[in-house]
């Protein structure tokens, strides 16, 4: 019988990138290649993204516009325009909107500034005699040199941009090359949509169609819904304005009535107070007592809006909580800058209505949490939610 001890198995060795190691598992060189993979593609697309950022902005930008033009577009479309036309005739209208709405603002706004200052002395003056009547004691000087410094500087500004032409033009041509941009990509991404869905959907099941087109109507209906309602607004803010000024007398009432209008609806959370700043501006030019009839407008007008005309007019197209309308403002302001701000309120929408569609809502359980105190008019508790909690009706308005 053969006693011979069989000799040890020979060791596997393993190679990671050609070096040979003992007594390693067979899944870690793999790993390993994958982790580097994983990083030298992930610092790829880091500077791949930093590289394009630019241009990445710009059809983001584009994108969001042809999805909030698209009821527009559609609605003309069903009834025999081609899409092309449609899209170029919603250009053209919001262009000569944008034109006109420039051409009564800029010789206003230069015209106003210079007689602020060409008359700030006798305007301090009436300010002090006034303030006097309800015994403040106010010293115009400090305004009035400031007022003298801001003139110095609107001077020294004009003198700079004259002496760095090149450098104003270079940024100016950029800045139409951007817009110009836009435009385009827009133009495309609106006329040629159905298009663009049929080949992106051409590659996925039938059941991820019906996930992305539901995605996509959310996304139309909030982001349409959206500019429909601040639309309406935005004319309403501006008929309202423009009745306010003329019975207070408040000169350049229809352009001032225009950028309230416009600034108080499309520029979210400070929109309305940047949009009375010019009226009040103006008006005090007139009097103080005209300033303060116009702030006292825009206070009421700013309440009348938020508790009577708002809530009916955007309970069909988007209803955000303050909070999450203001947090969604500077997510996007921080991410983008000022476009993120105008996109924020209705990506914000898009988002709370794919959660309140994807996510399952389920009976709560009693708690004290949840109870809500009586209404204002003291008549009981407050309607009742499906789930169990209370909910106070002037909240579901």
């Amino acid at each position: 019988m053969d006693n011979a001890v069989p000799a040890p198995a020979k060791r596997r060795r393993f190679k990671i990138f050609g070096d040979a190691h003992d007594d390693m598992p067979n899944w870690v060189p793999r790993l390993l290649r994958q982790i580097a993979l994983l990083i030298f593609l992930g610092f790829v697309a880091y500077n791949l993204f930093t590289a394009l950022r630019g241009f990445l902005i710009l059809l983001l930008i584009s994108a969001f516009l042809a999805i909030a033009l698209e009821p527009a577009v559609a609605f003309l479309a069903k009834r025999g325009w081609r899409r092309g036309l449609a899209t170029a005739f919603i250009f053209a209208v919001v262009t000569v909107l944008g034109i006109l709405f420039t051409a009564l603002m800029m010789p206003l706004v230069v015209d106003q500034v210079r007689t602020l200052i060409d008359r700030a002395p006798t305007y301090v003056e009436q300010l002090s005699e006034f303030l006097a009547n309800f015994g403040i004691n106010f010293e115009g000087g400090n305004l009035l040199s400031a007022i003298t410094s801001a003139d110095s500087s609107l001077q020294g500004l004009a003198n700079d941009l004259v002496g760095n032409a090149f450098g104003v033009g270079s940024t100016l041509l950029g800045t139409i090359f951007q817009g110009l941009t836009i435009l385009l990509f827009t133009f495309y991404l609106t006329a040629e949509a159905p298009k663009l869905r049929r080949s992106i959907l051409s590659t996925m099941d039938k059941d991820r169609q019906e996930e992305a087109i539901r995605i996509i109507e959310v996304a139309i209906d909030k982001t349409g819904g959206y500019f429909y309602s601040r639309t309406l607004l935005a004319a309403v803010a501006a008929f309202a304005t423009w009745l306010a000024l003329q019975i207070i007398g408040v000169p350049f009432a229809a352009p001032l009535a225009i950028w309230v209008g416009v600034l108080s609806q499309f520029v979210p959370v400070v929109g309305t107070y940047l949009g009375g700043v010019l009226p009040v501006l103006i008006a005090l030019l007139e009097s103080p007592t005209k300033a303060i009839w116009v702030i006292a407008f825009v206070v009421a007008y700013q309440q009348f809006e938020n508790y009577i005309i708002g809530p009916r007019v955007t309970a069909r197209t988007m209803s955000l909580h303050p909070a999450v309308a203001f947090g969604s403002v500077i997510v996007g302001g921080t991410l983008i800058g000022a476009p993120g701000t105008l996109m924020a309120l209705p990506v914000a929408a898009t988002v709370q209505a794919l959660i309140s569609t994807y996510f399952q809502r389920h009976a709560l359980v009693e708690s004290e949490l949840f109870d809500e105190p009586l209404t204002p008019e003291g008549n009981g508790p407050a309607r009742q939610l499906p789930g169990g909690a209370a909910q106070d009706p002037e909240s579901a308005t």
